[in-house]
């Protein structure tokens, strides 16, 4: 069933979250130049992308798997919206991690601070290719295109995490490809500390930070940061 949280208008954000009448110019972005300018960065990426992303296809049938992979997540206002990316666990992921978590306490506790494991078996060897170097999260490039996607904004939320989110800014943002989180030092972040980055980058949205946040993921993904 898809949840909702209460709608909240441009104004009231901009109450809600510390944007005040001197910084109108942040808000007019955040509401409606970075919806386009988005847009437009992903069709001068297609040219490039597109056969990257075919590539990776390829690669990942070779390997006998679906080449996409999508799952429910929380957009901006709390509704849900499918997220697409490359395939980079086996099928049954969700069992096969259960069972793993079962029988394994320390993972378990990995786990519940941080929803992630550094080791985690379900990644197929593409996959942890594919998770290195970032490229399993190009096809969020057609929920950028759809509106649902961001370039720059918030980790995406799974629906089963909502309960385990202690901000509220993520709520009035849309989650992003790429974002402050992203391009920290995220492997030692908790799930619950993403709020932060979350909150911080609702006060300080503009032009200048989202391009800033981009160039860094630059750095990330030829670095090979990936997780």
């Amino acid at each position: 069933m898809t949840m909702y949280y209460p709608y909240v208008s441009a104004d009231a954000e901009a109450v809600q979250f510390g944007i005040g009448q001197s910084d109108r110019a942040a808000s007019f972005y955040h509401q409606n130049t970075k919806r386009w300018i988005d847009f437009v960065l992903v069709l001068l990426t297609l040219p490039v992308v597109a056969p990257l992303i075919a590539l990776m296809c390829l690669f990942v049938m070779l390997d006998g798997h679906n080449p996409f992979y999508s799952q429910q997540r929380i957009g901006r206002g709390g509704r849900v919206f499918r997220m697409w990316k490359m395939r980079s666990m086996v099928p049954g992921a969700s069992a096969a991690l259960q069972t793993y978590l079962d029988s394994n306490p320390k993972a378990q506790a990995e786990w519940n601070a941080t929803q992630k494991l550094r080791n985690d078996p379900r990644i197929t060897l593409i996959g942890r290719v594919l998770r290195k170097t970032s490229l399993d999260e190009l096809p969020q490039l057609w929920n950028v295109l759809n509106g649902t996607m961001s370039l720059v904004g918030p980790r995406p939320m799974m629906v089963c995490q909502q309960d385990l989110y202690p901000g509220r800014a993520y709520y009035a943002l849309r989650p992003g490809i790429t974002g402050l989180w992203q391009v920290s030092d995220r492997n030692d972040s908790t799930f619950a500390g993403r709020a932060v980055f979350d909150d911080r980058y609702s006060r300080s949205v503009s032009f200048g930070t989202d391009l800033r946040v981009l160039r860094q993921t630059v750095g990330v993904v030829l670095r090979a940061n990936g997780h």
